[in-house]
């Protein structure tokens, strides 16, 4: 019998009302459910098309960095470019627990729903599934609850790292099921009832793509379900078709269903735990998650874990609306990279076939959407959480270690060689040369050195090992527009790839100097200049060149081109973060640079949804023009980031467009990731705590000064400092900023 409460729905409301109310702090300025529609932000309107309009997030309840998300699901789906879960839609088809990669185009994979269905047994989504309202939802980052509306049942769920727990609320007599279903789209996967242990579990196998399109990933998303009471009855079900047995796999369509019989007021509380190596590990990692049935203390404890994360930064002074569009972002940045290890340290070997490998210590972690996150996701988290860095670090030695090369894209435990550029070398390079080193630095350098200096075997290639084109950047030193870049995701693109390129090189060769490899650091500082080989000096600008070096002839500086990742040649000109002062001799000298800066945002160039073009507004700083970069970021804060569910200017891309604008608020931005410094802005609000990874505090304080329009002073601790550069030693060391702006008047 389920147990009956004698509290009616205005009661479970008030209860958790009341249990918000003690624990809200900073979850109040979160919404969950910004950017889960179609953007309508200017620069989204103008510059993106289709997929590239939708921030694609979730409201995902779970933990920071968590293994297994928990949300709303409202698509059946784990198709390519398919979210879980959209605002607009109005069809609730159960709780996911999901591995979508937060704001991207890429898949879902190895996930479970669960799914409350009264009456008739129905175990099609498009038959069970039932209608709600935005209104009903309730989210924050650990607890979502909504009124369904078929049959007035209030669903709740909280969440652990890798586990979660649901609360089924009825309000009428019935027979009710819980429907678990694993969500292959492929008819693969298992579920299975366990009558004496009361639970289901089961299974649902990864697929990759890009590299080995569709080709088994070598692991599943496991998974075990406990219930509170015991049920009366269980069944499978494939399709339609429900089944007088106890397991079923490898079909179309397949579930289970638990039956209950529900009065008014009866509360159904599950638990679920989940696991990338085995059923057992799920059942282990939920004992140790999840080991009790109190739902309220269950979601207190998630939320003081977030209140406390989020607090590693406080912010005061400015609107309401500023702080939740803080928050949020922050809450956005801390969704990857994935932990994929079990509470006891078991986790899936990166790239191979269902072989299970033991950490010594720490975590590790999957899901870099490296293209993205180096700019500025991670290097937030070097200044936040050092530890969290050292072990993605360790992380990405272990895949390389496996696999054989340094990934550039890990995604799915599997090479992906999606995107350009080989990004795993600057962000290594960022942590190392930010003092994080905890980590074996040779082996590292060896890992990095191989792809940077040899190319893989065909086979190898193929799988996505090593960097793409290589042998022809190292020939021309750039990418000519005869080499089409075969077995990448992105073919061609060239000039996008040599920028990058040179970044990654220069990023390689600060490691080399710090570690006396003289010969290696002469040969990548050199590298590290290749971006000037595709500035075409009569366009003023970046350009597709052939092997024999002439340049492409017609180049359209305004409209995206073939030799540029996702951007035009003028927002992608721009990008050398390591060598500003080149760029701008090249470009003619201060005056023409800050006139091209110029032109970029007089022709609505600047595009804030491409990652690129981030670093754009602070080079106003490398010219004397730094009201310009206020003025830049100021209008971008306010016109590319909302609250709700299109406030978001498109894909947020595991957080990197939301970490901008945490940086940027806090008043600084790491416009060279791999160097120890920031170039400055005015901040968003008057005051800004940060709590460092190295246990220290530094206070940012902004005196008030009407509409300023650039830094007259700043001092640290009382002595005057640089207006224009932040030292990460100087963050890292704790104390007080003073910011004292201008108008321009006396």
């Amino acid at each position: 019998m389920v147990r009956k409460t004698v509290c009616t729905f205005l009661w479970l409301t008030a209860g958790m009302a009341s249990a918000w109310a003690q624990t809200s702090q900073l979850l109040a300025y979160v919404d969950p459910f910004t950017g889960t529609s179609k953007s309508t932000t200017l620069t989204a309107l103008v510059h993106g098309a289709g997929t590239e309009q939708l921030a694609n997030t979730i409201p995902a309840v779970g933990m920071p960095f968590g293994m297994t998300q928990w949300t709303p699901q409202t698509r059946l789906t784990e198709q390519k470019c398919v979210a879980p879960y959209y605002y607009t839609d109005s069809l609730f088809t159960g709780f996911r627990g999901t591995h979508w990669l937060s704001g991207s185009c890429t898949q879902d994979y190895g996930s479970m729903t669960i799914m409350p269905v009264c009456g008739e047994l129905k175990t099609s989504p498009n038959d069970y599934a039932s209608t709600f309202v935005n209104t009903s939802e309730i989210a924050t980052p650990a607890y979502y609850s909504i009124l369904l509306g078929k049959n007035k049942i209030k669903a709740e769920v909280t969440a652990t790292a890798r586990c979660s727990m649901m609360r089924f609320s009825f309000t009428q007599d019935d027979d009710c099921y819980i429907v678990v279903r694993p969500n292959s789209d492929r008819g693969k996967g298992a579920v299975y009832i366990d009558r004496q242990r009361q639970e289901i579990s089961g299974y649902n196998p990864a697929f990759r793509i890009y590299q080995g399109q569709g080709q088994p990933a070598g692991f599943s998303g496991y998974f075990v379900v406990q219930f509170e009471e015991v049920f009366t009855d269980a069944k499978v079900f494939r399709g339609n078709t429900v089944l007088l047995e106890d397991s079923i796999k490898n079909e179309a369509g397949i579930g289970s269903a638990v039956k209950f019989n529900v009065h008014k007021g009866s509360v159904i509380r599950i638990r679920v735990g989940t696991s990338f190596t085995s059923i057992d590990a799920a059942r282990e990692n939920l004992a140790a998650e999840i080991n009790h049935w109190d739902f309220t203390a269950q979601t207190k404890a998630g939320s003081d874990v977030w209140n406390k994360a989020l607090g590693k930064i406080e912010v005061t002074g400015s609107s309401e609306k500023d702080k939740k569009i803080f928050y949020t972002a922050l809450y956005h940045t801390m969704q990857h990279p994935r932990l994929f290890n079990d509470v006891k340290g078991t986790y899936p070997a990166f790239a191979q076939s269902y072989q299970v490998k033991q950490l010594a210590s720490g975590n590790y972690y999957d899901d870099f959407s490296m293209w993205d996150i180096y700019r500025a996701q991670l290097p937030l988290y070097e200044i936040l959480d050092t530890a969290l860095i050292n072990d993605l670090v360790r992380s990405l030695i272990l895949k390389g270690q496996q696999g054989g090369w340094l990934p550039i894209f890990p995604c799915w435990n599997n090479y992906t060689a999606a995107m350009v550029g080989d990004h795993a070398i600057p962000f290594i390079a960022s942590a190392y040369n930010k003092g994080i080193r905890n980590y074996d630095v040779e082996e590292a350098y060896r890992l990095m050195r191989q792809n940077a200096f040899d190319t893989a075997a065909i086979e190898d290639y193929k799988e996505g090992k090593g960097r793409r084109a290589l042998s022809s950047y190292l020939k021309y030193g750039y990418v000519p527009l005869e080499d089409n870049v075969p077995y990448a995701f992105h073919s061609r693109e060239q000039v996008s790839r040599t920028l990058e390129y040179a970044f990654d090189d220069y990023a390689l060769s600060t490691i080399a100097k710090a570690l006396h490899k003289q010969k290696d650091y002469a040969l990548l500082k050199k590298r590290a200049g290749n971006y000037a080989n595709v500035f075409d000096p009569q366009l003023g600008d970046v350009n597709g060149r052939y092997a024999s070096g002439k340049w492409y002839e017609q180049p359209d500086r305004d409209k995206k081109m073939f030799f540029i990742t996702e951007g035009t040649p003028r927002q992608y000109g721009f990008y050398v973060p390591h060598d500003i002062p080149g760029l701008i001799k090249l470009t003619g000298g201060n005056k023409k640079f800050e006139q091209a800066l110029d032109s970029l945002f007089l022709k609505q160039q600047y595009w804030h949804g491409n990652e690129p073009g981030h670093q754009i507004p602070f080079l106003y700083n490398y010219v004397n023009a730094q009201t310009k970069t206020i003025a830049h970021t100021r209008e971008i804060r306010a016109m590319e980031y909302g609250v709700g569910p299109g406030g978001l200017c498109g894909n947020d891309d595991a957080g990197q467009i939301s970490a901008w604008y945490v940086f940027t608020a806090m008043g600084f931005y790491p416009v060279n990731p791999v160097a120890p410094e920031y170039a400055i802005t005015i901040p968003a609000f008057e005051r800004i705590v940060i709590h460092t990874g190295e246990h220290t505090t530094t206070t940012i304080r902004v005196a008030p000064k009407g509409a300023p329009v650039f830094i007259g002073t700043i001092k640290k601790d009382g002595k005057p400092y640089s207006t224009t550069r932040l030292l990460h030693t100087d963050l890292m060391k704790g104390g007080v900023f003073d910011i004292y702006p201008t108008d321009g008047g006396q």
